[in-house]
């Protein structure tokens, strides 16, 4: 009986148009899910403003979004490692649009922060399995540039939900901006149940999908000769037990841990900025509409950061990049508590701020996927993930707590200058960790 390996297929071969559409797909996936995301800051200070609330009140509102993103997260990867990525995208998506919608209907802090949790348990699980499920459809020897420009499509739609919410707002109110990030994802449900294919490495893991595997490596190229019952491989096998406690097994356990000390940090800073940096910039006199537009200057810099990032990763060494992306994240912040009102100042140093935050936790996410082999992939992104969020939810709720206290500008970015440092050191020291081979290489899977 023939056996072939699906992963020498995918390496030997350029990336076809099928492998481009899944990565378009999921980066469609990543727009919406950056879009909503990133609403709530960009609404903050128009909430307080019609609702007459003092802004530290809409800390909880925060901290619920992001810990539904947590649980989301750390839910949902070991679901689509049981059940695959495909159906747990489709689920999350839907989930996540009418939640959004819903949103609209809040008339109360109470209110709005339950359907925050809720949104963000969809936002929480499609992430990772979008980075699964691009990094499994792409060949091995590029495994951060699919993954850093899919995933560029969050910040993109962070950046543009500014420049977006800065119009609906202005003429229409703060819901309006809930409506459009709820109507989306609904009418691109159809097309994602309709083209949205499995993974193919996830197929064959698991097993007896034989006639699924052959037809989507046809996909990939029209021209591959398969034979007859062929036996399927990847260099990998099917995890056994739940998946969690396989990110400590073979020799993983010091680069899970690390891994979440630098998700954990980074994504502490970024949503630290994200969910304050329009109301720090309005407090210090500028206009709702500049803060909300410079704001959004901050995902741009993700986006060309995930750009370029992208191809310095698959060039030099991953973490030692990484590390030193985050070291220059730590000066753009300490510097945004520098510029005062100077508007041109602010875009400088809130785009470099975005370009390695950002961008860093973008790449971050790519070579997360790349470390863990197919079988938990999605858990390690999740769970990495997760414990990110964890960050996430303190970093709102410090900076709510500081700006109660009436901290000055220059001190609040010296305490968001911290985390980012840390995520450098960590980095640094998986980068130690990277000279000995990646269990991913060890492993061995037949179906």
């Amino acid at each position: 009986m023939a056996t072939v390996n699906v992963q020498e297929i995918i390496d030997s071969r350029k990336l076809s148009i099928f492998q481009v559409l899944v990565v378009l797909l999921c980066a469609l996936i990543v727009f919406m899910d950056g879009f909503d995301t990133q609403a709530i800051g960009y609404v903050a200070p128009a909430i307080v403003r019609s609702w007459h609330v003092d802004r530290a009140e809409l800390t909880p509102v925060f901290s619920a979004g992001l810990f539904g993103l947590m649980l989301g997260a750390l839910a949902f990867g070991p679901i689509a490692d049981r059940f695959g990525r495909r159906p747990v995208l489709v689920f999350c998506t839907l989930f996540f649009g009418v939640l959004s919608l819903l949103t609209v209907t809040a008339d109360s802090v109470r209110s709005l922060t339950v359907l925050r949790f809720l949104t963000g348990l969809g936002l929480g699980g499609a992430m990772p399995n979008a980075i699964a499920l691009t990094t499994e459809c792409a060949p091995r020897r590029i495994p951060a540039r699919p993954v850093m420009i899919m995933f560029s499509r969050f910040s993109i739609g962070a950046a543009l939900g500014g420049v977006v919410a800065a119009t609906l707002i202005s003429h229409f109110g703060w819901k309006s901006v809930f409506v459009l990030g709820g109507t989306v994802p609904c009418v691109a449900l159809p097309f994602l149940a309709a083209l949205l294919p499995e993974s193919i490495r996830y197929l064959v893991v698991q097993g007896g999908r034989g006639e699924q595997v052959a037809a989507t490596l046809r996909r990939i190229d029209p021209d591959v000769q398969i034979p007859e019952g062929a036996t399927f491989t990847v260099e990998e096998h099917k995890a056994k037990g739940f998946a969690v406690p396989q990110l400590f097994a073979e020799g993983r356990g010091a680069f899970t841990l690390l891994i979440w000390v630098v998700f954990f940090m980074s994504l502490l800073d970024l949503y630290f900025l994200t969910s304050w940096l329009p109301t720090i910039i309005h407090d210090a006199g500028l206009s709702v509409r500049s803060a909300v537009l410079i704001t959004s200057t901050y995902q741009w810099g993700g986006v060309i950061g995930a750009l370029l990032l992208g191809q310095l990763f698959d060039r030099f060494s991953p973490f030692v990049t990484l590390a030193l992306t985050y070291l220059a994240a730590s000066a753009f912040v300490l510097l945004i508590g520098t510029a005062g009102t100077s508007i041109g100042v602010l875009i400088l140093t809130v785009f470099g701020a975005g370009f390695c935050v950002v961008g860093g936790q973008i790449g971050a996410n790519a070579l997360t996927a790349s470390s863990y082999p197919t079988p938990i992939r999605s858990t390690g992104v999740g769970w990495a993930l997760g414990i990110g969020r964890i960050g996430s939810i303190i970093g709102p709720a410090i900076g709510g707590l500081l700006l109660a206290r009436h901290w000055p500008a220059r001190q609040l970015f010296l305490v968001a200058a911290a985390p980012v440092l840390i995520a450098s050191l960590a980095s640094l020291c998986i980068a130690f960790l990277r000279r000995t081979p990646r269990p991913e290489q060890a492993l061995e899977a037949t179906s």
